[in-house]
């Protein structure tokens, strides 16, 4: 299943037209996450990690921070370099983003998360204005190696980084 994941708010920054999205197989569906604009398909790893974040990781920018990292040691594993973008949110190679992250924490228990882009089509992101950024593109994975990369492979290091950056 093709989606984008939107704030109500946010529908402007779909670029596409209704009859695209539909001849593209991808369904628009309202979330109530932090973020903008996201996509999430095929070749993506979508994690949705649900912590308590209590007592002792009361903190929402560090969460968010957490999860960026998860996604840059990942990188690393492959060998690509990945870190921050001063300002904005998420996972970046060379200002082109990797993982995205859309949040969302009530009574300090989390839901939704991120979006890591492993052999993602990177066209479909041209429908939309990812996170509402138009200045930054989108890379993944198979874009920096030059290779396609086992999925099952990649989610193995995410949940490795995971469980490293959380102390799970």
């Amino acid at each position: 299943v093709l989606t984008l994941g939107v704030r109500t708010e946010s529908r402007a920054h779909i670029l596409a037209s209704p009859d695209t999205l539909a001849r593209e197989g991808i369904d628009v569906h309202d979330t109530g996450r932090g973020g903008d604009v996201t996509y999430h398909g095929p070749g993506q790893i979508v994690g949705y990690p649900i912590l308590d974040l209590r007592p002792d990781r009361c903190d929402v920018h560090a969460y968010v921070r957490d999860l960026e990292e998860v996604m840059i040691r990942t990188c690393a594993d492959f060998g690509v370099r990945a870190g921050r973008l001063s300002g904005l949110t998420g996972t970046w190679v060379d200002g082109q983003k990797i993982g995205a992250i859309g949040v969302r924490i009530s009574r300090w228990i989390t839901s939704h998360g991120f979006a890591f882009n492993v052999n993602t089509n990177l066209a479909h992101f041209q429908l939309i204005v990812p996170c509402g950024i138009a200045d930054h593109g989108v890379t993944s994975l198979e874009r920096e190696l030059g290779r396609p990369i086992d999925l099952d492979q990649a989610a193995h290091h995410l949940t490795v980084r995971f469980c490293e950056v959380f102390d799970r």
